[in-house]
């Protein structure tokens, strides 16, 4: 029988965030239907705002619900998603948030098609995209298991409801809708959480955590060791190359500005982890077989397998008064359901953009984009819905997309900012592959592929790689990006292949307008050959890409203008087409001290 009581209570946080999503959608401009406005709110997302989105980059329905149950099946020790997640916005900070702000780019996907061509840019993508896909169905489907148990709601419409309502905002306002409703959401997870937590832990079956009995701390056995290691890294620095996170990065005002909330979003991600740890614990402490919980029991008395990822919903309902279970709930299950948006949002702006218009219509208008965006944002949306009702394996599949962004496009996004002229598509193209191979063959259980390697630490019994192998990925997928891209050059100048073998017109094939406009100032200088081509323009000064181009874009409004170089007395050619932009980027930029 379906728990009245609750389902109102849900519909109510519901509809306040259909209404906030809804009001910040109307701040958009009327008529303003640019890129910019639409996937990055215009670039004027405030501090007060932008700290709260920052945080909910990764603050959402999958971090509580995946800490609380990380500290009851595992321990404190295992739960390094808070930490991984802080650090991944911390180096972000201090490595990427400003050479991309400053460039004024508008996905993460641009700098990566501006290096190695829109066809490579199309082929990274993909793990880009499966990613996102995957963590907005994980939600969903996560979201419809809770209600199903909490309120006897049917799985399907509770996971088609939410969907509809956080694909309805997003679809109207864009990421004004995405970041004001992020506001709500963390204030919903704060206040719903504290709220219960006294109760919870007052409640006379929980055991005092001090207890020895009570172990929620855990800890690592030496044998898993280079494997806590694996996770972590893969946390820290595969948690960057998100279109969650650059989204957010790339809509503040200033590159500063950018670099700003990143280390506070980090401070954020602590403190937020605080509740649904304390939550974890309470429920490591509790004697399930004494409440009133009726579900399958372990012989010892602790929750089985298939309900610990429902800790946190079941602490609320079962440790709680009535009254403070259905606030929590209501809360915990909008902020849940609001936690898909920005994933939604952020595979359709690339699609829009990165595949749409810069590989099969270099000539759309900017409302063909935004038509284009909104069209993608539906279809993403129906995506992860189907995905979240039909695929059981949801979670090993977001967690295989997980470790692809990390081993593929983490070295690749890392040699485009900050190493540009030693990589090209030939490098780019090769480190795709070896990552590739080298994380599939080490298989994922979740999704029953098995290990064609088995690296040294091979945990037969429960299947488990304990070799560091991902983070061994990564490394050989960035030392094959330069290595490669550095082969291909001398191949070429040395005369080995011939420019009609320059295939991605790369090297030396180039076409003769890159040729022109790269060309250096002074006679004697040679002409950088891994460098590609100068930055792209960006934002509404935007120009087109030219349909024989194959890696690597150049744009025509960089050249200088007769009238600019007669008069000395002219400032420089301002990067994003109007006088007020800030100046172009520097290797790393001013850093704020965090």
């Amino acid at each position: 029988m379906i728990n009245i009581a609750g389902v109102i209570s849900i519909i109510l946080f519901y509809v306040l965030i259909l209404a906030v999503g809804i009001w910040a959608g109307r701040k958009k401009p009327p008529g303003n239907d640019s890129e910019e406005e639409v996937m990055l709110a215009g670039r004027s997302i405030g501090l007060f705002v932008g700290i709260f989105t920052m945080t909910a980059t990764w603050v959402g329905g999958g971090y509580i619900n995946g800490t609380a149950e990380a500290i009851y099946t595992s321990g404190l020790v295992w739960c390094q998603a808070p930490f991984g997640y802080a650090l991944s916005l911390v180096f972000g900070g201090i490595f990427f948030a400003n050479p991309m702000r400053k460039q004024g780019y508008i996905t993460m996907l641009d700098p990566l098609q501006d290096s190695f061509g829109s066809r490579m840019g199309g082929l990274l993508f993909l793990p880009a995209l499966c990613g996102e896909v995957f963590w907005a169905a994980g939600i969903l489907a996560a979201l419809g298991a809770t209600l199903a148990v909490i309120i006897d709601m049917d799985h399907r419409t509770s996971v088609i409801f939410s969907a509809c309502v956080a694909v309805f905002y997003t679809l109207f306002g864009g990421l004004y809708s995405v970041a004001y409703t992020d506001v709500i959401q963390l204030f919903c997870i704060f206040l719903g959480l504290w709220m219960c937590i006294p109760f919870a832990w007052a409640n006379p079956h929980v055991k005092p955590l001090s207890s020895m009995e009570v172990d929620w701390i855990g800890k690592v056995d030496p044998e898993y060791y280079w494997f806590y290691v694996d996770y972590g890294l893969l946390l820290v620095f595969g948690g960057i190359p998100w279109q969650v996170y650059f989204q957010r990065v790339l809509s503040s005002k200033t590159a500063g500005r950018a670099q700003v909330l990143s280390y506070v979003a980090a401070i954020g991600c602590i403190f937020m982890a605080i509740p649904p740890v304390l939550i974890g614990a309470i429920a490591k402490a509790t004697a399930w077989n004494e409440t009133a919980y009726h579900g399958q029991l372990s012989p010892t008395g602790e929750l089985t397998s298939d309900q610990t990822s429902m800790i946190l919903p079941l602490v609320l309902q079962h440790l709680t008064p009535d009254f403070v279970s259905f606030f929590g709930l209501g809360a915990v299950s909008a902020a849940v359901m609001s936690s898909a948006d920005s994933s939604v949002l952020s595979a359709s702006s690339m699609f829009a953009r990165n595949v749409y218009k810069l590989i099969f219509r270099q000539n759309a208008s900017e409302m063909e984009i935004i038509w284009v965006m909104r069209v993608s944002i539906l279809v993403v949306g129906v995506l992860s819905t189907v995905m979240a009702l039909t695929i059981p394996s949801i979670y090993g599949l977001w967690s295989m997309c997980s470790d692809l962004v990390y081993v593929i496009l983490f070295p690749q996004l890392l040699m485009v900012v900050h190493f540009k002229k030693h990589c090209n598509t030939y490098g780019s193209l090769a480190a795709y592959i070896v990552a590739l191979v080298v994380r599939l063959s080490g298989g994922e259980k979740l999704l029953g592929l098995p290990a064609l390697i088995h690296y040294p630490g091979w945990d037969a019994e429960n299947e488990v790689q304990l070799f560091p192998f991902r983070t061994m990925a990564m490394v050989m997928s960035l030392f094959t990006l330069a290595f490669i891209s550095w082969l291909s050059v001398y191949l070429f100048n040395s005369g080995y292949l011939s420019p009609e073998s320059d295939y991605f017109n790369c090297v030396v094939n180039i076409p003769e307008d890159i040729r022109r406009v790269d060309e250096p100032s002074e006679a004697g200088e040679q002409m950088s050959v891994l460098g590609g081509v100068p930055g792209r323009l960006y934002g509404a000064a935007s120009t087109l890409v030219g349909p024989d181009e194959k890696a690597g874009r150049i744009n025509p409004a960089l050249e200088p203008d007769d009238d600019d170089l007669d008069d000395p007395n002219d400032g420089p050619t301002p990067l994003f087409g109007n006088s007020s932009a800030p100046p172009p980027v520097q290797p790393f930029g001013k850093q704020t001290a965090f």
